[in-house]
């Protein structure tokens, strides 16, 4: 990333948290069972924003250490299954198109860090201003309504305990994407 360091491992500390959070959530979700009394889409959901915490976290860390493809592929494979998991199942497909956003996001962070040498230095910043504008837009609209379903609670009540967790983790790696893509 192209921030001051201090916004990088503080990035990275926030995403790793919520990342673990979302892995220790999936290791401890009940398995599938023939009764369908757990949710998959928790568990895929869990599973998505585990690695988008992680991968946030790594990418904050690292930079553009790490080869673009390494990061393209990390992120384009799921980004391309939740793209036909969306149009082969209309259960789910809202939850499943912004996964894939998401993984998309990343794919383009990760190429876009890893663009031409001294390529940043010549112009304003990196990547596609319309591109990260239009995701700048999406993920920013998307902290704020994860925020507000994280305030409140179908009875009006404010969220306490384990029962905000899984919101919390969704609003960490919505603001987390914004971040990254702010510092581009």
């Amino acid at each position: 990333m192209h921030g001051p360091t201090l916004v990088n491992w503080l990035l990275a500390l926030l995403t790793a948290t919520a990342g673990a959070t979302c892995l220790i959530r999936l290791r401890h979700s009940p398995t599938p069972c023939a009764s369908g009394t757990h949710r998959p889409r928790a568990r895929e959901s869990d599973a998505a924003e585990a690695l988008m915490g992680l991968g946030m976290a790594a990418m904050a860390v690292t930079g553009a250490t790490v080869p673009a493809a390494v990061w393209a592929s990390l992120f384009g494979l799921p980004a391309a299954a939740f793209l036909l998991a969306a149009a082969h199942a209309p259960a789910g497909r809202a939850h499943r198109l912004h996964h894939a956003v998401g993984a998309l996001a990343m794919t383009y962070t990760a190429l876009t860090m890893a663009g031409p040498p001294g390529h940043q230095h010549h112009q304003g910043g990196l990547g596609v201003p319309l591109l990260t504008g239009a995701l700048l837009l999406y993920f920013g609209g998307y902290a704020v309504w994860a925020g507000s379903r994280l305030l409140r609670t179908p009875a009006g009540t404010l969220a306490v305990g384990t029962a905000g967790l899984p919101q919390a983790c969704r609003l960490t790696v919505g603001i987390g994407m914004f971040a990254m893509l702010l510092t581009m």
